[in-house]
């Protein structure tokens, strides 16, 4: 999914937790599913920035040449006005985009 283009807050909400574990009957799984998605929103999100932030790179040793790139900082802002990646993944997990399985269980319906 691009969050870039996600729909979920930029700020804390309120969230009734026993309505959102209602697909997996127990919280802690809830939360440790949207906690996984939320590291890997996470990790694409630090992968795009430093992508982005690598074409500004300096790779020589004077000291003396340091300058603020008017790009590098918007670019920077940008990424910092995002809702964070937890907000995307629990907004996510609430839409139903989020897939996940549980092997456990899947494997006590089979017996």
């Amino acid at each position: 999914m691009d969050y870039k283009k996600t729909n979920a807050p930029t700020n804390t909400v309120v969230r009734n937790m026993m309505e959102m574990c209602e697909d997996t009957g127990n919280v802690y799984e809830t939360v440790a599913i949207i906690g996984k998605r939320a590291n890997q929103i996470g990790a694409e999100m630090k992968s795009d920035l430093s992508r982005k932030l690598q074409e500004f790179a300096s790779f020589n040793d004077n000291l003396e040449e340091v300058f603020e790139n008017r790009e590098q900082i918007e670019i920077s802002r940008y990424y910092e006005k995002l809702p964070k990646p937890s907000l995307i993944a629990t907004q996510e997990y609430v839409e139903g985009k989020v897939y996940y399985r549980n092997p456990v269980k899947e494997k006590e319906k089979l017996q």
